[in-house]
């Protein structure tokens, strides 16, 4: 036996009931709150299944019947039972009147419950208790089987108890019976998962003695959330209805399944003693008699039995408590600066004059609007480009490298350029480059750059809409759901009438670079230096040859004369050029006739040497004259896409604003507050209020 244990085998053992009155008030406290306690109080949870006399176990520890009882699952709600230690008063002569009419044989005044969602009544019949738990279990989830995580909170006052804080749940299921819903094993097995995987419950696991230990649905349960057995004590009841010549010593000693709080051994009334109405008292009577006679507990009968459980189960949670304490006032305190901040960002539910509202909330969007777009937002991610940096990327990377990928000869071939040539040059052949044939082309693929320009401007009133998106999440647009749609519906409305003249100048700045070819500008690669690049490409010059004796240059020494083509007999050297191909197919005797030409004449000859130098200068003089004017165009188009469209807007949303929302009759609709603002604001106060009151309380405690 531990130290811990020996000190409970003495009533002595007992510690200081405050702090434990303290945790109650703290329960109480945030049971008006609802289910979701923010706080992680210490408490002792009862988990078993439904047939291994959990009731029971409490009710010893009461002293009292005040449990329902019944078939299938009579537990359908939490109850949190707080035990209070209350001295006896003075005997009273005659008979109190608390007690008229009471149908419990043992009622006294000094023994009563209260509930919390019945304060300042106090139940003297505990039978009216019973029937209290039943009521308001019924009026939360119905007659039928169905099962509510809210809880019961009963606080039990008599000198018979000590201090003590148990929350009670459904016993564990397996198959549905009657009206249970399909799914009751998982339902309390959630609710159950619930409570007992806080760190700060102490699990009170239930388990029949008279059943293997390993099937015990409690133990299996404990284990899930406390595998090493830390914070769970065992219980096991029916001690006395085990086999002959068996015991549970092992269990005890920690051979079987070890947990560091130890197993009791209780022994509980029968369910033939529950319908006799055998009183608690002689059951307890009955337990003590079972533990000193019983050869194998007889030893340590002083550790056995419902008594030693109760005290045990008080320094355990005292010890508890203690420990936990400053990480409580902690959580408490953070919480309560939590919802705080969170109430004031919902601001207070009494508007002002809603005029001056909707005026305020204009200029502050606005404001905010320009400091996004202009960079100067004091909440800068580290993590991302926002705002006005995203248009920014839009312009310089996206657009300027599409433009730059844009190739005038994705779509204009040689043999285009050579048949555009030909045609330009009329009925005869060309003796220069002409003119007309690269103007042509190069007014063809300007006209190229309007998609990706105009592509330019639709991404930026994307990043527009994004913005107003990123802006109207705040909390405070959320308030007002009629003023955030407004908002938004108005301001669309305004980006989509800017992008009309954005869209025309951006066009009309393409039109411009097709309407005038300006060769006169001074980065163009002119026709004679494209003419000297061609022929110095086709003919280079050759180095001067050295005498390697005598280091001077050597004469110019003739080539061998290169085999000349040897005349056909129709005087056709070859079938090159524009019509070669058209000839070849033809016999002697067609040629002969001179046929008309066909509907459709195409090129179909592989280009001539004079042909390839005429495309390669046009080629050259189109590639010099597109990248002036790409160069042109990554420069202005984002400067008009700022002009009409985001300086725009930065200038004239206020203005935009104010037209169309400041109206008196639409006012007070716009101010309207969403369900969720209203429902969070009540929830946030309450959480206020009840945070508050546990940090008075928490504060008593040095």
């Amino acid at each position: 036996m531990t130290a811990d244990t020996q000190s409970l085998a003495t009533p002595g053992g007992i510690s200081d009931p405050g702090l434990i009155k303290l945790v109650n008030k703290l329960q109480d406290v945030f049971t008006t709150v609802g289910v979701n306690n923010p706080i992680d109080l210490p408490q002792i949870v009862v988990v078993g299944s439904q047939s291994s006399g959990k009731s029971s176990v409490l009710e010893n520890i009461v002293g009292r019947d005040f449990l329902p009882r019944g078939s299938g699952i009579v537990t359908r709600r939490p109850l949190v039972l707080q035990l209070i230690n209350r001295p006896a008063t003075a005997d009273s002569n005659g008979v109190d009147e608390k007690l008229a009419g009471s149908t419990d044989k043992a009622a006294n005044t000094d023994e009563w419950g209260e509930f919390l969602h019945i304060p300042g009544q106090k139940f003297y019949d505990f039978n009216k208790i019973r029937e209290e738990i039943n009521r308001e279990t019924e009026a939360k989830v119905g007659r039928n089987a169905g099962i509510s995580p809210a809880p019961i909170n009963l606080r039990i006052y008599s000198p018979n108890v000590l201090n003590l804080t148990l929350v009670d749940l459904p016993g564990l299921t397996r198959v549905p019976v009657g009206d249970q819903p399909r799914d009751i094993e998982r339902q309390i097995r959630d609710m159950i998962l619930k409570f007992i995987q806080k760190s700060n419950a102490i699990i009170l696991a239930v388990s029949p003695a008279n059943v293997d230990l390993a099937n015990s649905d409690g133990l299996k349960l404990a284990r899930e959330v406390d595998p090493e057995g830390q914070r769970t004590i065992g219980v096991l009841t029916k001690v006395d209805l085990m086999d002959e010549g068996t015991d549970v010593v092992d269990i005890l000693a920690g051979r079987i399944i070890p947990l560091r709080l130890g197993y009791v051994p209780v022994v509980n009334r029968g369910q033939r003693d529950i319908d006799n109405k055998k009183p608690i008292n002689a059951a307890l009577d009955a337990e003590k008699a079972f533990f000193d006679n019983h050869k194998a507990y007889r030893n340590k009968s002083s550790y056995c039995g419902t008594p030693y459980l109760a005290r045990k189960l008080n320094l355990i949670l005292m010890m508890h408590i203690k420990q936990t304490l400053p990480e409580i006032k902690s959580r408490i305190s953070n919480s309560l600066q939590k919802y705080t901040q969170e109430l004031e960002s919902l601001g207070p539910s009494m508007l002002g004059n809603s005029a001056n509202i909707v005026l305020n909330i204009i200029t502050e969007f606005t404001n905010e609007w320009r400091t996004v777009l202009d960079g100067n937002n004091t909440e800068l991610s580290s993590n991302e480009l926002s705002g006005g940096a995203r248009i920014s990327f839009v312009f310089h990377e996206l657009y300027s490298n599409g433009i730059k990928a844009v190739d005038p000869f994705d779509y204009v071939k040689d043999v285009d350029i050579r048949t555009i040539l030909y045609n330009s040059s009329g009925s005869s052949p060309a003796l220069f480059v002409g003119t007309t044939a690269f103007e042509l082309i190069v007014k063809q693929q300007i006209k190229r750059l309007e998609e990706p320009s105009l592509k330019c401007a639709s991404l930026v009133y994307d990043e527009l809409v994004r913005i107003l998106t990123n802006l109207l999440s705040k909390q405070l647009y959320r308030r007002y759901p009629g003023l955030k749609e407004k908002i938004h519906a108005v301001v669309i409305s305004f980006f989509k009438k800017a992008m009309e003249p954005t869209n025309k100048l951006v066009k009309d700045l393409v039109a411009m670079e097709a309407c005038y070819v300006n060769t006169g500008h001074p980065d163009f690669l002119n026709g004679h230096r494209a003419m000297a690049i061609v022929n110095e490409k086709h003919n280079p010059s050759r180095p001067v040859q050295v005498d390697p004796k005598t280091g001077k240059p050597l004469a110019n020494t003739p080539r061998a004369a290169s085999p000349t083509l040897v005349a056909s007999a129709d005087g056709d050297s070859n079938n090159s050029g524009f019509f070669g191909s058209f000839f070849a197919a033809k016999n002697k005797k067609k040629a002969a006739a001179m046929e008309p030409p066909p509907p459709t004449l195409k090129a179909s000859g592989t280009l001539s040497e004079r042909e390839n130098i005429e495309v390669e200068v046009i080629k050259l003089l189109i590639s010099s004259y597109f990248n002036i004017v790409k160069r042109t165009m990554i420069d202005m188009v984002p400067k008009a896409i700022m002009l009409n469209l985001v300086s725009f807007t930065k200038e004239e949303m206020q203005k935009e604003l104010l037209e169309n929302m400041y109206r008196q009759s639409e006012l007070d609709d716009l101010l309207k507050e969403s369900d969720y603002t209203i429902r969070r604001r009540k929830e946030c106060q309450q959480m206020v209020e009840s945070l508050g009151r546990a940090s008075e309380i928490v504060s008593q405690v040095q």
